[in-house]
């Protein structure tokens, strides 16, 4: 690789990693794809937020519900895709000072994913494929919509064996021994990528060929059992990607590395054989499938994927101990988090998409996957509340927080509106906070998902007042206000990255900000000591390293058995009366 730095490849001046320029402009498309799609699914978010906003009731019916469809897949499936297959790219290649095998490949698999997004996206704004992200049988778009997201579906599956080739190649020449952290974690994201996709494609091609007319019928059964493969197996992707952003963040702004890499590699492992048995939540009146088989899923195995999110839970924070504190931060049980960089848009973005995720996602998700609380909840508003606390509350925050990062390594610019880039994954937060609080509190007292006038005078003869209370008013109020903060605080992402891909200062060394300068080294980065506390010696042998996050995790546990008690016993004042 040396030898070719002079042409097909250049030596990072900030980080010192060899990036081959075929990788290098890969994942540039890849990345302004994804932040493209991602201005579009929030100008969605915002119309759909301020039509669910009773007051407002800003579109009509077929308009919202076009929007609604197309929002799903722009949001959950294409801008996230488009943005984990440039970190495919960047963690086969460029943090592996690798260069990239077959680039035809990667470039096939581009065309792929960008022309099927593109056709689907545009069917669904116009009214042609009006089927909801889930496209459930009897509804029915047409064949064109099908093809292209099956189109998409087998570009983003070339995609992840190009990553898994990068990978092994780098293996064969030597380029590299065990793999980082962080690929590591994006080659669990793959494998659980390949699962999903292969399910949905298994879904979608016998909808293609209904569709076309080409066979009478399909079972719905199967379709559906099929089809969550993928749906409820994307939000696994972005969990695993989005972990392996989280320990890329840590390191980046502290240095920090987890106490015992190995358990961090173990939780990965447990996603990739159990996260995706949650799925059957979605199942669960499914007369096809045992009551065994429901509840199996749904309890044991979901659990054994729930202890690797709570071992990251743990290793993440303690990892951002263990850093501050070898910089001399010591003071205390939590002087550490005080002098953490907060003022840093990285840690910024890591510390709030781990406190969401964590807490309004992670409890939320385990308490409505299981199966007599799901039987009452799954049609309402706090599902929704659920999933956009994992994938927007904590996946895109995450991402946009590397995304400050990367961009700037990648297309050698200065990143602009840093003064922005400080306070975007704040404001950012505060909106999906807001917009969760009002739409979980809606669906806890009933307010049904997806519908477009909750009302019902406007499309039934026969219009209820159940929902025409105060406190549903004062939460749908949130929902929207919620939006609104969000999506300013998007567009200010939006606006940072756009503006710095086009107008950013040129510079082989972009200023990154505070971060370690070791970060992508194979040794633990340790800078200097700097604060008041000065420097410290290692801890005494028996010592226990990251208190501080020991104590956060053990209230974090506090709180999760708390809401999990609490969900049981408002389970327990429903009057149930079989007759």
């Amino acid at each position: 690789m040396q030898t070719a730095i002079s042409g097909l490849a250049r030596r990072c001046g900030v980080t010192g990693l060899v990036i081959d320029r075929s990788a290098e402009r890969l994942i540039k498309f890849h990345a302004v794809t994804a932040v493209l799609f991602l201005a579009l699914g929030g100008t969605l978010a915002l119309l759909i937020a301020l039509t669910r906003w009773q007051v407002v009731h800003l579109l009509p019916a077929k308009q919202f519900y076009a929007f609604l469809s197309a929002h799903g897949m722009v949001m959950l499936i294409f801008w996230i895709l488009f943005f984990e297959m440039a970190g495919l790219v960047f963690g086969s290649t460029v943090l592996l000072s690798a260069r990239m095998v077959v680039p035809r490949l990667g470039w096939v698999a581009y065309a792929m994913m960008l022309g099927g997004a593109v056709v689907a996206t545009g069917l669904m704004l116009t009214d042609r494929a009006t089927v909801m992200f889930t496209s459930y049988p009897p509804l029915q778009a047409p064949p064109l919509y099908y093809a292209s997201v099956l189109v998409f579906a087998v570009g983003a599956i070339l995609g992840v064996v190009h990553f898994f080739i990068n990978v092994l190649a780098a293996r064969m020449r030597g380029d590299v021994g065990s793999l980082p952290l962080f690929t590591f974690a994006l080659a669990g994201a793959g494998i659980i990528a390949l699962w999903s996709l292969i399910s949905g494609a298994a879904a979608l091609l016998p909808a293609f060929l209904w569709s076309a007319g080409v066979i009478d019928s399909i079972d719905p059964g199967v379709y559906r059992l099929l089809y969550w493969g993928l749906g409820h197996g994307a939000q696994q992707v972005n969990l695993a990607a989005m972990v392996a952003v989280w320990y890329g963040l840590a390191s980046l702004m502290t240095g920090g590395r987890p106490l015992n890499e190995g358990l961090s590699r173990f939780a990965i492992v447990l996603y990739i054989f159990f996260i995706n048995m949650g799925a059957m939540h979605h199942l669960l009146v499914d007369p096809g499938l045992t009551p065994w088989l429901r509840n199996i899923n749904t309890s044991y195995f979901m659990y054994l994927a729930v202890l690797g999110s709570l071992i990251h839970g743990f290793s993440i924070p303690a990892s951002v101990e263990l850093g501050m504190r070898t910089q001399g931060h010591r003071r205390g049980l939590f002087g550490w988090l005080r002098r953490a960089p907060w003022g840093e848009p990285g840690f910024a973005a890591l510390a709030v998409s781990l406190f969401l995720f964590g807490v309004m996602g992670g409890i939320s998700g385990v308490i409505i996957g299981g199966p007599q609380v799901n039987m009452i909840v799954h049609n309402t508003l706090l599902s929704p509340a659920h999933f956009h606390m994992t994938v927007v509350a904590g996946t895109t925050i995450a991402f946009m927080g590397l995304a400050y990062y990367l961009v700037p390594l990648i297309f050698q610019r200065q990143l602009v509106l840093r003064g922005w880039a400080r306070y975007q994954p704040y404001l950012y937060g505060a909106g999906m906070v807001v917009w969760g609080i009002g739409t979980g509190l809606a669906g806890h007292w009933g307010v049904p998902r997806r519908h477009w006038d909750i009302t019902f005078d406007r499309v039934s003869t026969l219009p209820t007042q159940i929902f025409q209370t105060t406190e549903v008013d004062v939460f749908m109020a949130l929902l929207g206000i919620g939006a609104v903060i969000a999506v300013i605080g998007g567009a200010m992402f939006v606006t940072i990255i756009v503006a710095t891909v086009a107008l950013g200062q040129r510079t082989a060394t972009p200023d990154l900000g505070r971060v370690m300068a070791n970060a992508f080294s194979s040794a633990p980065a340790v800078a200097g000591a700097s604060g008041e506390e000065g420097e410290a010696p290692a801890p005494a042998h028996g010592a226990f390293e990251a208190p501080g996050a020991l104590v956060l995790s053990l209230a974090f546990l506090t709180l999760f058995v708390l809401l999990y008690g609490f969900s049981w016993f408002e389970l327990s004042t429903v009057p149930w009366q079989v007759r």
